[in-house]
């Protein structure tokens, strides 16, 4: 199996067929086969959904080598959009301080200069350094291209002449999600983003 593959994405529903989130394809598949997740397909515009046993069978007769995942006794089609069925909620909003969703806070973007990168072109740069008592948070980290971050090197700000083109802050939870979902071209996930959910204003995180 492919890692690309297997790291793509899956929109992810509640029970209620509401959007929470999205995992990647192998998480999709232990979801799936643990039970605690359904796949759901769209046909002739009518939605069905399949448990594992019948997504594998249903499987059998794709010939897209791209849609096909092989192990050594069945082959098993990726699935794209999955439906939790003991999750009636939305997931927690707090968002996690990792790499990733640094990037995604940031959109791939340097915050000095405001120039667009592939993410391995691009650094995480503490505003203030940490060997002058910077921390390791959401205020303090953002994107940096490698000419930026060599600019400014172990300096402050001020000392290195150089300024942000936006505060760093932490992330709502809803704006990361949206992100990817705007980044993420897959025709199976239209029907479900639903604008007015995305308008709902969700509580924002304590401070």
């Amino acid at each position: 199996m492919s890692t690309d593959v297997l790291s793509s994405e899956v929109l992810v529903l509640n029970k209620l067929w509401q959007v929470v989130s999205v995992c990647s394809v192998r998480r999709a598949l232990c979801l799936l086969y643990l039970r605690h997740a359904q796949v759901v397909l769209k046909k002739g515009g009518s939605f069905y959904t399949f448990g594992f046993e019948d997504w594998r069978d249903f499987s059998q007769n794709r010939s897209k080598d791209s849609e096909i995942l092989r192990t050594i006794t069945y082959k098993i089609r990726i699935p794209r959009v999955i439906l939790l069925l003991v999750y009636d909620s939305f997931p927690p909003r707090r968002v996690k301080f990792t790499r990733k969703n640094i990037y995604k806070r940031d959109e791939n973007t340097c915050q000095y200069c405001g120039r667009k990168f592939k993410s391995q072109d691009l650094n995480l740069d503490h505003v203030v350094p940490l060997s002058r008592q910077g921390k390791d948070s959401w205020k303090n980290v953002v994107c940096s291209c490698v000419p930026c971050n060599l600019r400014k090197g172990n300096r402050t700000l001020t000392e290195a002449g150089m300024s942000l083109i936006r505060t760093p802050k932490r992330p709502h939870w809803r704006s990361l999600v949206r992100y990817t979902l705007d980044n993420v071209v897959e025709e199976s996930w239209k029907d479900f983003l639903d604008l007015a959910y995305w308008n709902v204003e969700l509580e924002q995180d304590e401070k």
